[in-house]
């Protein structure tokens, strides 16, 4: 008697889009179960094209991602989209643990009704049952997450104006840490009751979660990000913005680059980070973390991860979220080695491919 292969879940492409790039990923299993990637792009915006989580000029969004599809080499058309928190309102509540499917609903919409403030017609809203309520028997926790509809429209339609098709519209912080409790995962005791911060240095602003046990203790964002770096380089050296990002990118710098520009910014980057750090412990009762995550664009900056454990004496690692993958032939492992960390986002959101 033969067993049947077991069949994979159909292929979906996890898509970032945030105010500086949009980020593809593509996840698979082999025969032994492993998880592979088996593609990534990511493809630069032009400024002022993503704002507040609003796609504000679309037609230019849609072509970037097409070209990204385009990159990536990718036959796959359904993709998993997320929208930032600032947009999303959230609430956990407890319900009685018997109650099926639709007596859910009924009553996830009733609660919505109490805290979104605006009219449900104009809202899409969804649940999820995330466990038993911990301090009620019998109960069960619930996740309730709406968003005005014209946001997942706007991305829904950039999706199909690229020829794709959202299936899924997430949560970027949810994704984010879906991600990265793979590689907590990989701490001592598998990381458990781990108190981990995990940063994203984005373009435009960073973003702080202190997670424990697949709970969030803590959120926070700056605006403080990468771009900052590329207006010193546009003072220092009288570059245009995109000529200096280009170079950035590309490491065409002068020689005193890293001494006149690089360490500077490294310096109060990480000062930046250690105060956010600090606003977590005067505002709760931990005074500690086991370890800090680093990801985002500037996470692979050249002394960051040091400068971080050096001004704050916690461990600090930079996030690969495809550590424990194979890489599949069509992607560039000398690319990879140096974005991975932008690929978090993505990343989770191609993880749930799994979830389904």
């Amino acid at each position: 008697m033969r067993l049947l292969p077991r069949r994979q879940p159909a292929p979906l492409l996890g898509v970032d889009i945030s105010p500086s790039s949009i980020k593809l990923v593509e996840l698979g299993r082999d025969d032994a179960g492993a998880l592979v990637l088996e593609r990534c792009a990511i493809e630069q915006l032009e400024r002022g094209c993503v704002t507040d989580g609003s796609i504000e000029r679309f037609d230019e969004v849609a072509e970037v991602l097409r070209r990204a599809v385009k990159i990536s080499g990718t036959r796959t058309r359904d993709v998993a989209l997320a929208l930032p928190p600032s947009t999303v309102i959230t609430k956990r509540i407890s319900l009685p643990g018997d109650m099926d499917e639709q007596e859910l609903q009924v009553q996830a919409e009733s609660a919505a009704s109490q805290y979104v403030p605006f009219s449900l017609d104009e809202v899409s809203l969804d649940f999820c049952v995330v466990g038993p309520a911990r301090n009620a028997p019998g109960d069960v926790e619930v996740l309730i997450a709406a968003s005005r509809r014209d946001k997942v429209q706007d991305r829904e339609a950039v999706a199909e104006a690229a020829g794709l098709r959202a299936v899924i519209v997430d949560i970027e912080s949810h994704a984010a840490r879906l991600a990265a409790t793979r590689l907590i995962e990989t701490l001592p005791n598998r990381g458990a009751d781990a108190v981990v911060a995990l940063f994203e240095v984005g373009a435009l602003a960073t973003s702080l979660q202190i997670i424990r046990s697949d709970d969030v203790l803590y959120e926070r964002d700056q605006a403080f990000g990468g771009a900052q770096l590329t207006q010193l380089i546009v003072r220092q050296y009288g570059l245009t913005p995109e000529e200096a990002e280009r170079r950035k990118r590309s490491g065409e710098l002068p020689e005193d680059y890293a001494a006149a520009v690089l360490q500077p910014f490294v310096q109060s980057l990480a000062q930046e980070l250690g105060r956010a750090l600090q606003f977590f412990f005067t505002s709760t009762s931990y005074h500690q973390v086991d370890c800090i995550l680093l990801a985002g664009g500037s996470a692979t900056l050249p002394g960051l991860a040091a400068q971080i454990e050096h001004n704050t004496g916690f461990a600090c690692l930079v996030a690969n979220p495809f550590e424990r993958m194979l890489v599949g032939a069509a992607v560039r492992p000398a690319r990879l080695a140096r974005e991975a960390p932008s690929y978090l986002t993505s990343c989770g959101l191609a993880l749930r491919r799994f979830l389904r």
